[in-house]
């Protein structure tokens, strides 16, 4: 119960900062969800509201969540961590640091009635919390970093039985839970849907005006999308096309609590051909092309030159994480990372390849970004490996915008794949590299170099010609090229 009682305050306090602009939150203005189960929200949060930011006792949402928790009273530092994952924040101070990486914050972390409070965003969205909110019922729906199942499948959602009560979520049949979009893009003709669990589309058009309509049943907005497209109180949202010969802009909402619905509208400009590719990850791509190309048929569907940026994480003076037996993380980077640019320059000239470093120099992360965006590159994959518990174990994807959801989620097909180690799955966090560039950019994470196992493949030259080679061929999947 004390973890339902805490997830329920936080999402009270999720709703407050979204939609409220000054006071504290208050028990029962919302109905809360935790994993598909209604919660009985707590009478006093101690929560405060500090120039529009939700702030939360850390050290109660930690632990009940299950992070690892480190207060340092004379410092007055508190240190959360998660496998992938080492957050540390200061009373006072507008900076943290995540993984070593600093950030600034909009506000500081501060004490109130000797409990530290933290903002609840940064950190909700640093470890992984996925929220959405439905506002026609004004509900909040948390999908726990432990819901799932673990196993790397995702099940497809049967149809869901009619609520009993107006503004009640329906049950889908086999006791699972609504999926959630965490992604929205239009990029190369081609309207791409980040689902978090495999959906069937109903796909039509309408004219007066000219409308391609997608709708997604038994489906939500995840956190991460509200937080990384343009969307008002209503959950609506619209982003401007200005490349493309057939539309003009794409709209997306909420459209119905009964049953659930994500409507996804492209506003045309003509009549369009179109088809569907339905990936099993839960990416839908509906793609507008004269000759529409689903992804890895192995056509070019630009025909023309690609730009892909390398990038060997860390170098130089940044050695970056240490295994156990004392081996550094940047000499395996740079070793994968020359491995998939020989891959690629062997396709021949339709992929120009350009590496942010191809020995052990340190180019900055501004640098790093500079490089990409000065090539005019098409798509950005950062090579690392993981730190963390030595029982950690396993690959992950990072992304942070939301256009680069379709590239992560079949970057880390292949690198499972490739790697044969545990499915630690595709994650969204802040990371400078994924989230200033302005083209679809992952951060790969290989294996754990705090674990015995993972560290004894991680230098192997197989371990590494084979990760090199799910890279590229995931590299072609998503570019659609030979």
């Amino acid at each position: 119960m004390r973890k339902k009682n805490l997830a329920a305050m936080l999402f009270t306090l999720i709703l407050l900062f979204a939609f409220s602009q000054t006071g504290h939150a208050a028990a029962g203005s919302t109905s809360v969800y935790l994993d598909g189960r209604a919660l009985t929200l707590p009478e006093n949060g101690q929560v405060q509201n500090v120039n529009g930011n939700v702030m939360i006792p850390i050290r109660v949402v930690a632990e009940e969540l299950g992070f690892d928790v480190n207060w340092e009273k004379m410092t007055g530092t508190v240190t959360i961590q998660q496998p992938g994952t080492i957050l540390t924040l200061a009373v006072n101070k507008t900076t943290a640091t995540v993984n070593g990486s600093e950030f600034m914050l909009t506000v500081a972390p501060m004490l109130a009635k000797d409990t530290t409070l933290v903002p609840l965003r940064f950190v909700g969205e640093q470890m992984g919390l996925a929220v959405s909110w439905d506002n026609s019922s004004k509900s909040v729906y948390l999908t726990s970093p432990s819901s799932g199942s673990g196993s790397g499948s995702i099940d497809s959602p049967e149809s869901g039985n009619e609520s009993e009560q107006p503004g009640t979520p329906i049950e889908p049949e086999n006791g699972g839970e609504l999926a959630s979009v965490n992604g929205i893009s239009f990029i190369d003709n081609r309207l791409m849907i980040d689902v978090d669990k495999n959906v069937t589309p109903n796909i039509f058009t309408m004219n007066g005006p000219d409308r391609l309509v997608v709708d997604l049943p038994q489906t939500v907005f995840a956190e991460s999308l509200a937080t990384g497209q343009t969307m008002d109180s209503n959950q609506s949202g619209m982003m401007e096309v200005i490349d493309s010969p057939d539309v003009s802009s794409v709209r997306f909402a909420l459209f119905s609590s009964d049953p659930w619905t994500v409507r996804v509208v492209l506003d045309l400009n003509h009549q369009v051909n179109y088809s569907l590719v339905n990936e099993n990850n839960g990416l839908i791509i509906v793609d507008l092309n004269a000759e529409a190309i689903a992804p890895g048929d192995g056509t070019d569907t630009d025909g023309g030159l690609t730009t892909v940026v390398i990038d060997a994480g860390h170098g130089g003076k940044d050695p970056g994480a240490s295994s156990i037996t004392k081996k550094k993380e940047k000499d395996f980077n740079l070793a994968v990372a020359l491995k998939v640019q020989q891959l690629l320059l062997e396709q021949g000239p339709s992929i120009n390849v350009v590496m942010t470093r191809e020995s052990d120099t340190y180019p900055t992360l501004q640098d790093r970004v500079k490089i990409a965006e000065n090539a005019n590159a098409d798509i950005f994959i950062s090579i690392h490996a993981n730190s963390g518990p030595a029982t950690a174990t396993g690959v992950e994807t990072y992304y942070t915008r939301s256009e680069s959801a379709g590239l992560a989620k079949v970057m880390h097909k292949h690198l499972v794949e490739s790697s044969g180690l545990p499915d630690r799955k595709v994650r969204t966090q802040s990371l400078h590299v994924t989230r200033e560039t302005t083209m679809p950019a992952v951060l790969l994470e290989c294996g754990y170099l705090s674990n015995k196992n993972d560290e004894a493949l991680l230098y192997t030259e197989e371990f590494q010609n084979n990760v090199a080679q799910g890279i590229v061929d995931g590299i072609k999947e998503y570019l659609g090229v030979n």
